[in-house]
């Protein structure tokens, strides 16, 4: 299976909806516009900054066909695999397939807490299901529970199933994936923004960064300049993007990337309810921010 396509950046893009929630079009290709001009590396359609959760299978199904649509080849497009049961997550999992999306990735399952054992026999299911490279996505903070490095070790035994993106926020489990999965082709991706370079250099190929859909030039160049061994340029533009991503926590999850796109002039409109938006100071001081960046 060829899967040296995964590396790089990949914005876990927004989905702009209308009034009734629904995927607005236009707004979804200014969206793919904007991250494929910044230099992306790579697309993820229905990530959790895309809102999966809000929409229905139609809807879900539309957001990744306009995306690949839209990016017509450009770069490869993941799409994102968030449910409960095992079953949901093969029968998208085989949507994704018809799609001809060029991966999936899978987050656990949420509100229930599964034994390693029941995690390994889920992920292994879904993985046996399609023909498509599979993400896991570990992001506990969210989900509830944790992929550890042991369970990680077993599922990396899986032929399809070829790679995780972290967001724990733990730097020692993103460097026990790589160190124990080094030897295998396995491939590891940081999902905290603020952990980008630390997770290259302990031998990551890539992230998936939701800043990339506001500042996906400046996520670029961190990996850029990683790979082409200028170590401190590297370490100044993760400096220069840290404070956006701190400011994520100006409204409830993932209100700010929206709300950030919007004032940069994207005109990505709301988010799906319950979530509503940022309070007029918090608004203020993501302004702030993004002018300090000069990305407003």
């Amino acid at each position: 299976m060829d899967t040296s396509f995964i590396q790089g950046v990949i914005p876990p893009i927004v989905t702009p909806v209308d009034a009734e929630e629904c995927v607005e079009e236009q707004g979804l290709r200014r969206v793919i516009e904007h991250v494929i001009k910044g230099g992306v590396h790579g697309i993820l359609s229905l990530g959790s900054n895309g809102e999966f959760y809000g929409l229905d299978h139609e809807q879900q199904e539309r957001a990744v066909r306009i995306t690949i649509e839209q990016v017509a080849g450009r770069v490869p497009v993941y799409m994102g695999i968030g449910a409960i049961t095992t079953k949901e997550c093969v029968k998208l999992a085989r949507m994704g397939e018809s799609l001809n999306a060029q991966a999936i990735t899978i987050l656990p399952p949420m509100f229930l807490t599964p034994s390693e054992e029941e995690l390994y026999q889920h992920f292994r299911k879904v993985a046996e299901s399609t023909a498509l490279p599979v993400l896991l996505y570990n992001n506990p903070d969210r989900v509830g529970n944790n992929i550890s490095a042991n369970l990680i070790e077993r599922l990396a035994d899986i032929p399809n199933i070829i790679g995780v993106k972290d967001s724990g926020g733990d730097l020692t489990l993103t460097a026990e994936y790589i160190r124990r999965t080094r030897d295998r082709g396995f491939k590891v991706m940081a999902g905290r923004d603020v952990m980008i370079l630390g997770s290259l250099v302990y031998g990551a190929v890539g992230c998936v960064a939701s800043t990339a859909n506001i500042v996906p030039a400046l996520v670029v160049e961190i990996y850029e300049k990683f790979m082409a061994g200028d170590l401190q340029g590297a370490l100044e533009a993760q400096f220069k993007l840290s404070p956006l991503r701190m400011a994520f926590n100006l409204a409830s999850f993932p209100v700010v990337t929206k709300e950030a796109m919007n004032l940069i002039g994207l005109e990505v409109g709301n988010s799906i309810l319950p979530n509503t938006s940022c309070s007029e100071i918090n608004r203020s001081k993501l302004a702030d921010i993004l002018k300090q960046m000069g990305a407003l």
